[in-house]
């Protein structure tokens, strides 16, 4: 049978822009992989999506008129129940052929074309018949279904539709949007199938306003997408129309000059291409006295309320240009773009007279008021929760650096939340932070303190910059060491999905800072000296929440290309500084390559059985008797022990895990001699326990670095 290619499209009221390309891809997805699933096309079908803000497409290619026939064995009972000692059928049997559609006029005939084979331990009877591919109406009609049952809707409404029968009445039909059109187009053929209380046809609906025709009307299914141009002024594509929304906002900042550019979010530009079916990029401006508020206010208030593009300068300033994409195209832009800078005039006008209002008060005089902010039911206000933090901060700047570390981290953690109480921050949640660094400098208290305010709450997330100066490191341990001993203390923890406190970005934030700013700070100790800050209002949940920063380490080492096994092998003996990991990681992959690796992999894990059930009896001494050993194998383990761990160690104290390792793959020869050659568990008592004090010597000075049993194939 002849191919063609297939398209369907439905046509709504205006979908969530935020949810529109997931929309289209799953329509498309859902759509194709029924008909593949049913045979109607090839597994390699080429599938294109198309969503546009009223519109879900798919155009699926190389689509069969009918799927072929399929030959199908179904096992039907076991010979006992279907045949008797004759060998004729059984009333069961008969009436499951019948119920198959099986001809049964000649009761012999129909016995002898079934087959016989075992079927586990008894033997059985299969029935083989041919099931007809299926038309593509049917088909469609289920794939259709299936990819409308399966969208990804955020949220369902419900509307009436007239019905189109001889008793005229409402039905109602759920879905995200009215629907009020559906296109089905099996090369230049409609296929009738129906969704949504609509069916079929070859038209649909262009532009609200510049649709050269209504309908319009497709010739074929290839045609949809130049014709719903030409005619119907849409760009049906999802990526065509946020290329095209690309080029000309970096043609229109072109045209601004002086380097200028438009602000890069790739979230907005989606949302921006879910909005509009055909883009026009237009240049506006805004009153040059707003710059005077901070940029981040005005470039938020913009993209969040307006969906703007601000234009930044060569060096990254705000200027007083923004692009707009409108969704018409008149040849006199003048109305469009006069109104949008009329619309935003007066969201510039507020954040100035917020940001000017919050300036009168310094960010001293506002501390108090955050005891009237509720932090958490259990763990009290904010102002508790800032005093928390400056008693973790104190701790660990005093750890990092003199008093005037202390000095600057105490002052900047007293402050840090205080633009949570401001006019700019009640507007703007996202600005929080950012707006404390700008008063901090308008009460003139220098950069350091300023900075360390703004950046306390980074890194906000994955591959987001850390804080600036030490002071700031400092207030962003400690802010989020105070979240996450609070959380843990109380029992707030994770489930699934669910993390409302940002608990596993808030480890991650700890573990990056500790790595990336090289800090000597020991983790059990950081989270042992955050519980006494909460009196007695937690309990010490520091045992768990190492697991719970371990296992978010793990994760992301395994992200950076570290293998599960070589992971697995350090962090088994949770390391402290978790700055060395990635060095330690380095020197476990160094020795994993040497040939002497397995052997001692092997051997550790046998050292740790070992010294495990020896522990069961009581504590085992790594100090031996050399006067002890007898066998030769044991004299020649000792005499290298001597020899080389000394040299080990010292090349561990001075961070060279590699050289550590290496040093010590010299004793692969006397360990396997060692247990070919001695009996570990003597029965005379003392020599028992020095073998056990001499493997015990081995086993800590070999895993300094990593676990090596973790490596044991």
């Amino acid at each position: 049978m002849t191919t063609q290619n297939l398209l369907v499209e439905l046509f709504v009221e205006e979908l969530p822009p935020k949810a529109l390309q997931k929309l289209g891809d799953a329509f498309a997805t859902v759509l194709a992989d029924q008909l593949k699933a049913q045979g109607l096309a090839a597994a390699d079908a080429v599938v294109t999506a198309y969503a546009a803000p009223r519109r879900l497409a798919a155009h699926v290619a190389a689509v069969l008129p009918q799927a072929a026939d399929r030959a199908v064995q179904q096992k039907l009972m076991p010979v006992s129940v279907g045949l008797d000692a004759s060998g004729n059928a059984s009333p069961a049997l008969f009436k499951k052929l019948q119920a198959l559609g099986a001809d049964v006029s000649n009761p012999a005939a129909a016995v002898a074309a079934l087959k016989r084979a075992q079927d586990g331990k008894a033997e059985a009877l299969f029935y083989d018949s041919v099931v007809p591919g299926a038309t593509l109406q049917a088909g469609l009609q289920k794939a259709l279904d299936e990819a409308i049952a399966k969208l990804p809707i955020p949220k369902v409404m419900s509307y009436q539709l007239e019905t189109d029968c001889e008793l005229p009445g409402w039905t109602s039909v759920n879905f995200v949007r009215p629907a009020h059109g559906l296109v089905a187009l099996h090369g230049s053929t409609v296929v009738p199938v129906k969704a949504l209380g609509l069916t079929a046809g070859n038209s649909t609906t262009g532009h609200r306003f510049e649709a050269a025709v209504s309908p319009v009307v497709l010739a074929d299914a290839d045609s949809y997408a130049a014709t719903l141009r030409k005619d119907g002024a849409v760009i049906a594509s999802f990526a065509e129309r946020k290329a095209e929304i690309a080029r000309q906002l970096a043609a229109a900042a072109a045209k601004v000059g002086n380097g200028a550019r438009p602000i890069e979010d790739e979230a907005l530009l989606d949302e921006v291409t879910a909005l509009v079916e055909r883009p026009n990029v237009v240049i506006c401006q805004f009153e040059e006295q707003f710059l005077g508020v901070p940029q981040e206010c005005l470039i938020l208030t913009m993209k969040a309320n307006q969906k703007y593009f601000p234009l930044l300068d060569a060096a990254g300033k705000l200027t007083n240009k923004f692009l707009v994409v409108s969704n018409i195209s008149p040849e006199d832009t003048s109305f469009v773009t006069g109104g949008n800078e009329r619309v935003v005039r007066p969201r510039l006008a507020d954040a100035k007279f917020f940001f000017d209002q919050d300036r009168k008060k310094t960010l001293a005089s506002r501390v108090e008021g955050l005891g009237k902010v509720v932090y958490h039911n259990k763990l009290g206000t904010q102002g508790e929760r800032v005093e928390r933090v400056r008693s973790i901060a104190k701790a660990i700047a005093t750890q990092l650096g003199d008093a005037a570390l202390v000095a600057d981290a105490d002052l900047a953690a007293q402050l840090a939340k205080t633009d949570l109480v401001t006019d700019m921050v009640g507007e703007f949640p996202e600005l929080q932070g950012t707006m404390g660094g700008y008063y901090a400098l308008n009460d003139g208290l220098g950069e350091t303190v300023a900075y360390a305010i703004e950046d306390h709450y980074k890194p906000r997330f994955a591959g987001d910059a850390l804080p600036r100066n030490t002071a700031g490191v400092v207030v962003a341990l400690a802010d989020k060491l105070e979240t996450l001993v609070g959380m843990f203390g109380i029992g707030n923890l994770p489930t699934g999905d669910r993390d409302p406190f940002a608990l596993r970005r808030h480890a991650l934030g700890v573990i990056r800072m500790l790595v990336e700013k090289d800090l000597p700070l020991d983790l059990n100790a950081l989270l042992a000296g955050a519980v006494p800050a909460f009196g007695d209002k937690i309990t010490d949940a520091s045992a768990a929440l190492a697991d719970f920063i371990y296992d978010r380490l793990a994760g992301s080492l395994r992200e950076q290309g570290f293998s599960a096994q070589e992971v697995d092998a350090v962090l088994a003996l949770r390391p402290q500084r978790l700055a060395l990991v990635e060095k330690q990681l380095a020197a476990v992959r160094a020795f994993a390559a040497l040939p002497e690796s397995p052997a001692l992999a092997a051997a550790n894990k046998r050292i740790g059985n070992i010294l495990k059930k020896a522990e069961a009896e009581g504590a085992v001494d790594p100090h031996v008797n050399p006067q002890l050993l007898q066998e030769s194998a044991e004299q020649d383990l000792y005499a290298a022990l001597q020899r080389f761990v000394p040299e080990a160690n010292a090349q561990f104290e001075a961070g060279d895990f590699t050289a550590s390792l290496q040093t010590l793959a010299v004793l692969r020869a006397p360990v396997d001699a060692f247990f070919d050659d001695v009996m570990v568990n003597a029965e005379q008592l003392d020599l028992r326990l020095n073998r056990q004090g001499l493997l015990k010597s081995l086993h800590l000075a070999m895993n300094r670095v990593a676990d090596l049993s973790r490596l044991a194939v």
